[in-house]
């Protein structure tokens, strides 16, 4: 049985609806097409977080349960090559950044409220 865990694909719609785009569909294609040993396609190989071919007792170890990501397990990361410098660097650059956004947006926010009559606190009156 061909398990296949399609979470890490894709992309959310809404908080329930994952679409796919034609590269997704065709990958998700290709593993089931190498699975059945089609003509056409590549050898089937398992890929970790992603497809798994389980037997049957495999499926009995896990109680029958049919859940992919039993299956598929987790796939293997990446080794980070940034170094580390560099990349606490960049991570503090966008932090600053990303604080000035959220204090811009709080200026805005407070003197919006202000304008319609809601904004009361002593301390954000100077806004």
């Amino acid at each position: 049985m061909l398990f296949i865990d399609a979470r890490k694909i894709g992309h959310m719609v809404d908080r329930t609806r994952r679409e796919f785009s034609d590269e997704d569909i065709a990958k998700i294609a290709r593993s089931y097409h190498a699975w059945r040993g089609e003509p056409e396609a590549d050898v089937y190989e398992d890929v970790p977080g992603f497809c798994k071919e389980a037997t049957l007792e495999e499926i009995e170890e896990n109680s029958g349960a049919l859940t992919p990501g039993r299956f598929v397990g987790i796939e293997t990361h990446q080794v980070d090559v940034e170094p580390f410098e560099e990349k606490i660097q960049r991570l503090a650059t966008q932090l600053i950044e990303q604080q000035a956004e959220g204090a811009r947006l709080d200026t805005s926010i407070a003197r919006n409220l202000k304008s319609l009559g809601f904004w009361k606190v002593k301390d954000h009156d100077q806004r």
